[in-house]
């Protein structure tokens, strides 16, 4: 199922719906980002690599998953 068509089950005349349903995909989005991160380290990467593949500074990557 692609974006749009997840889109299209969300009402657009309840906004508590599409609201938890953005709560949802970011609490995923981060799940997800984590754990790629700590795989991605556990084969080498560096914080730069990291950093150029989610399109943020290897400061800002080592900032939030470096500890």
């Amino acid at each position: 199922m692609n974006g749009d068509e997840l889109t299209s089950h969300i009402p657009a005349t309840d906004p508590a719906i599409g609201l938890r349903a953005v709560g949802a995909l970011h609490r995923l989005a981060e799940k997800v980002e984590a754990t790629n991160v700590a795989l991605a380290r556990q084969q080498g990467w560096s914080w730069e690599q990291i950093g150029d593949a989610l399109g943020v500074s290897k400061q800002s990557a080592h900032a939030k998953y470096g500890k």
